[in-house]
């Protein structure tokens, strides 16, 4: 079965409003610390500028960042994204689990990555991860992104049905990112049903010998993203990109 297939289909919002987007939700799926605290007047700026679906569902975060106790915050994103497998922020874990096959899709991220002039340290991060994607796509090159995203889809709504199990603060988050994208397909259907009854592949043979074939960085989290650069490009809302 075909998991990942391009979609000729373009965004619906205004490269503007995808990016400024993208941004956020890369920001806010980082591990939640005292720096995001004191960029919540930021934060919330810019989400009054997007459109009303995508401002209602990041206000609706940012509200739950302000009302809750960050060390509550924290705990809990641990024990969703680091402790919770359903909950990865790394796309190919979902249709690729630990085997060979992964390694050769994270060579294809990095390498997609390096055509458009963009060179990660691994040690940080792997580019499957999807707040390096989103910030990727944000600040560098949004068809790449895009392409690549969509190719992911079904991930991202694996991830999404996680969250809502969980009814995780994460979600409106997710949902904000996933307003951006086109519907599942009938295909996407399929792959979807399939995934959600049988679970990521799990075939470990010879693992060892393909390149990122285990994601070390799905237990313990990783260091948080540097996000100094990337927010000189949200503001001024509205200046030039």
């Amino acid at each position: 079965m075909k998991w990942f297939r391009h979609r000729r289909n373009r965004p619906a919002l205004d490269e503007r409003a995808l990016a400024d987007t993208w941004q956020l939700v890369s920001l806010l799926l980082d591990y939640p610390d005292a720096q995001l605290l004191e960029r919540l007047p930021l934060f919330e700026s810019v989400a009054a500028t997007l459109p009303t679906p995508q401002r209602d569902l990041l206000t609706a975060y940012l509200t739950t960042v302000q009302t809750t106790p960050l060390g509550e915050l924290q705990a809990d994103y641990v024990d969703t994204f680091d402790v919770t497998r359903k909950c990865s922020l790394h796309l190919t874990y979902f249709t690729h689990g630990d085997t060979r096959r992964r390694g050769v899709a994270l060579v294809e991220f990095r390498q997609a990555f390096r055509n458009c002039g963009v060179e990660l340290d691994i040690d940080h991060e792997l580019p499957d991860h999807l707040c390096v994607l989103l910030e990727f796509g944000a600040s560098h090159n949004s068809e790449v992104a895009w392409s690549l995203l969509n190719r992911h889809r079904v991930g991202i709504e694996l991830l999404r049905l996680a969250l809502t199990d969980r009814d995780s603060p994460w979600l409106p988050v997710v949902e904000a990112l996933r307003s951006t994208l086109p519907t599942l397909d009938g295909d996407d259907q399929v792959a979807l049903a399939k995934l959600i009854a049988d679970g990521p592949p799990s075939e470990e043979v010879g693992l060892d010998t393909a390149p990122y074939a285990i994601d070390p960085r799905l237990n313990p989290r990783p260091e948080p993203l540097d996000t100094s650069e990337f927010l000189g490009s949200v503001i001024p809302v509205g200046g030039p990109r």
